[in-house]
Order: C-alpha cells, then sequence, then structure tokens
C-alpha cells in the first residue's frame, strides 16, 4: 500500500495481535476503520491459510480500537439516556458486528433498555429500546380522547 510502517505483535488468549504504527495511520484505518477491518480481514485469510489450527489475527493502528470502543460507548450511553427520556426507541448504523458488541455491552446492565439488532447482511442497525417502567411517559399526552 506505500506506507512506511513498524509492526509489533504479541499472543495474548489465543490471539495474535499487530500493532501498526507509521506515517499514514488515517489512510490505513480508513472511513469508520473500515480499511483496517478490510486489512484485518486480509492478514486472517492469509495467516490461517498455512497453519493447521485456527488463529484471529487482531489489527491495531494506534490505539484506534480503544478510542473506537471508548467513542461508541459514549454514544450508547448517550443514546440511550435519550431513550429513557423521550420514551422513544434510538436506531443507529449501520455498524459492523464488533461495533455492534459494543453498543450492546455498554446498554446491557441498565435494566430499564432492551438492544436489538436490525437488518440482514454484514452491516446492521442497532435500535435501543426503553423498558415501559414508572416514571417514564410512553403515552402522547397532547392525544385527544
Amino acid at each position: 500500500m506505500g506506507a512506511k510502517t513498524e509492526v509489533e505483535g504479541f499472543l495474548k488468549e489465543g490471539n495474535l495481535y499487530l500493532d501498526i504504527k507509521g506515517d499514514q495511520e488515517g489512510f490505513l484505518i480508513g472511513k469508520h476503520g473500515r480499511t483496517l477491518e478490510s486489512l484485518q480481514m486480509l492478514v486472517n485469510r492469509m495467516v490461517n491459510k498455512r497453519l493447521k489450527n485456527a488463529l484471529r489475527v487482531v489489527l491495531d493502528i494506534d490505539d484506534y480500537r480503544k478510542r473506537r470502543t471508548d467513542s461508541m460507548a459514549q454514544m450508547a450511553l448517550r443514546l440511550g439516556d435519550k431513550a429513557k427520556r423521550t420514551g422513544h426507541s434510538q436506531t443507529v448504523g449501520p455498524f459492523n458486528a464488533y461495533d455492534r458488541r459494543i453498543i450492546h455491552l455498554a446498554l446491557k446492565e441498565d435494566p430499564s433498555l432492551n438492544t436489538e439488532s436490525l437488518g440482514e447482511g454484514e452491516l446492521k442497525k442497532v435500535r435501543i429500546i426503553p423498558t415501559k417502567k414508572e416514571g417514564y411517559r410512553t403515552e402522547n399526552p397532547f392525544r385527544l380522547k
């Protein structure tokens, strides 16, 4: 790809983690990490083509995955608060499986919210649903009877 990089690797919990540092990090990460995901998929296929036992390879560039995880979790918490405050479901996405998992895990401990994935294929949306609890208005107060 023409980028000058240095790669450090380590094994952890049966996975091979490769941390890439270089001069064109944004180019290697791509929009919303899509280039990084594609590179990871290609590296996994190349490595596992030669191995008898599958090994998961995880690529990261300048701690992008940690920053992305923090950003996605904060977004999920904000949308969860909005869903509880308004009483209406919030739908976001589409996201890959890794990003959807971050959203589901960020809101898992909140008993007043449920989450679900919507759609077909690799990229799906996530719906954040407030449960009907006392204190949350779920009906329209302006509706005429």
